[in-house]
């Protein structure tokens, strides 16, 4: 089992906190960018600098996330194709993707997205606040727990 991390766009407190797993159950995790990461460390955590473009480093993570693992993300399209692939995704504020959620949180990322380009809503999504933060770290020790004893999570 291996945790994968959208890197560009995951707050710095996750990763810590995904790091922070990672050395306490000796997983291994492997950041996914298309930008420069800083260096870690130890051999758990791997950086991984992919060409710039759209969607490089989506297409990284699909093709080489197996199913037994873990991606943090809160990208929903990126979310949407681990899924489909039978891989397990996680939302930087805690929230599992599923196969019963991930196409109606895709269908509401489209719309949201529509509305502002017509200038019905102004904004994205709220500030990350310290309850996303206590979230994401309680639905990732679940989570871990979950898939060591290897179980899917429900």
């Amino acid at each position: 089992m291996k945790i994968w991390i959208d890197a560009d766009a995951c707050p710095r407190v996750i990763k810590d906190i995904v790091f922070r797993a990672s050395e306490r159950l000796s997983l291994r995790v492997t950041l996914v960018a298309n930008t420069s990461l800083s260096k870690h460390n130890t051999a758990l955590i791997e950086s991984i600098v992919v060409a710039d473009g759209f969607d490089k480093a989506d297409d990284y993570i699909v093709e080489n996330a197996a199913v037994e693992d873990l991606v943090i993300t809160a990208d929903i399209p990126l979310a949407a194709r681990v899924v489909a692939k039978g891989s397990i995704a996680l939302d930087p504020r805690g929230e599992l993707y599923t196969e019963e959620n991930v196409g109606e949180r895709l269908s509401m990322r489209d719309l949201m997205m529509e509305l502002r380009s017509e200038g019905v809503v102004q904004g994205g999504p709220s500030q990350f606040s310290l309850t996303d933060r206590q979230r994401f770290a309680s639905s990732l020790d679940r989570l871990l727990t979950q898939m060591l004893r290897g179980k899917r999570p429900v």
